[in-house]
């Protein structure tokens, strides 16, 4: 099947209001909650309530009943589809072009819906379609090694029994919902982690701390431990048989939605960036002309131009990505590749465009210094660039795990 490279007519409305708030809602405030940490962003109620209204008709974004909206009807072969996966693309990339931090901490936007729309079955999809969900997977031992995981989930009757600690929670401690990855069965190994949702308010469900950051400082940051939290055993996502032949495949489809959404926040930063640079550029007399040679243009210019040929190589790979998840195509390597190549550009995009913007770049007085500091978790969080780069090795080399490490 072929992609049509031109956005679908159905998804102008959604980009016109995913647009208006950027700039109306995120934007003004993006300053204020930067320099104040673990502030509600009180501005944000009204947003919310609109989300409300869009996760009820089953398009909230990265809602869980968005992810999969498409996958539930039958098509002839050869139609192609834009659906949940794409609209979530769509609403990160418009929405973090404001403000990446505020996008993060909007409710029915978290990375634990996309998990939830990933793996969940049509029944879950249900009970959990309208929840708002942050997603628990790193523990104090481990970052980037999801099979690391020893937080336990162990079967009592009707219940689960959760026990473990989980760092880095984004929303954590705002969500009302969180997605736990756990294993029912340490002994089999990466077989056997699977994902429950937790609700945030629960008992055995404890809010440590909340972590002081670099960057997206709208959006908190929690730990939370989990300590004899039991939860019905309906809430384990997917599947609770343990295939040690699929092995972590099951569990792990859920990067393949949450991926190209984290490419699409860098995406939108990097945007931000280079429209800022640009107006910079040019309001000091800087043209950049594309009909015209790099080698004969400022270098500032010829620099502005590398960085912008990135971005649309990170736009083009992130749409892709999406694209492929709505037509149900395989797309692990296409989400991995997404993910390295705009978090790799959204950190240089806006870590030059400090540079090139001299003493104005590094002040506050623009929102480029920001920008740089919220761009280095894009590169990090939902696996860091060389873990991306791994798994691209290993699709294109066609090696397990065991065979590149």
């Amino acid at each position: 099947m072929a992609i049509n490279l031109e956005l679908p007519k159905k998804f102008a409305a959604n980009i016109d209001q995913a647009r208006q708030a950027a700039h109306e809602v995120f934007r003004p405030i993006s300053r204020k909650y930067d320099l104040a940490e673990h502030t509600y962003p009180v501005e944000l109620d009204t947003l919310a309530a609109l989300y409300d209204g869009l996760a009820a008709a089953g398009a909230a974004g990265a809602g869980a009943a968005g992810g999969r909206g498409d996958e539930v009807k039958e098509r002839p072969e050869g139609v192609v589809v834009n659906g949940g996966n794409m609209q979530s693309i769509i609403n990160s990339m418009e929405a973090s072009y404001g403000d990446v931090g505020l996008m993060l901490t909007m409710p029915y936007q978290g990375l634990g819906n996309a998990a939830i729309a990933a793996v969940a079955t049509d029944e879950q999809l249900e009970s959990f379609g309208k929840v708002w969900a942050a997603m628990a997977i790193t523990e104090p031992s481990f970052g980037s090694d999801s099979a690391a995981v020893t937080a336990t989930a162990v079967r009592d009757g009707d219940e689960y029994v959760l026990n473990g600690e989980k760092i880095f929670v984004t929303a954590g401690s705002r969500a009302t919902h969180i997605v736990v990855w756990a294993s029912v069965d340490r002994s089999l190994g990466r077989a056997a982690i699977k994902s429950f949702v937790v609700p945030r308010e629960h008992p055995g469900v404890t809010i440590v701390r909340l972590e002081e950051k670099l960057g997206i400082r709208a959006s908190d940051t929690a730990v939370i431990r989990f300590e004899d939290c039991r939860i019905p055993a309906a809430n384990l996502l997917g599947s609770p048989e343990v295939d040690v032949k699929k092995g972590f495949g099951g569990v792990m489809q859920t990067f393949d939605n949450t991926r190209p959404m984290v490419a699409a926040m860098a995406v939108g930063v990097a945007r931000a960036s280079l429209e800022e640079l640009r107006k910079i550029l040019e309001d000091n007399g800087i043209e950049i002309d594309y009909d015209r040679p790099a080698i004969d243009q400022h270098a500032a210019a010829a620099e502005f131009i590398r960085l912008e040929s990135d971005f649309e190589s990170s736009y083009l790979l992130t749409m892709r990505a999406g694209w492929m998840a709505d037509n149900k195509e395989p797309n692990s390597l296409e989400a991995s590749m997404s993910k390295a190549k705009a978090g790799r550009t959204v950190n240089d995009v806006t870590n030059r465009a400090v540079e090139l913007a001299s003493t104005f770049g590094y002040s506050e007085r623009t929102l480029l210094e920001k920008w740089a500091r919220d761009a280095k978790i894009l590169d990090i969080f939902e696996g860091t660039q060389q873990i991306q780069q791994l798994i691209i090795s290993r699709r294109v080399l066609d090696k397990s795990s065991a065979e590149l490490k």
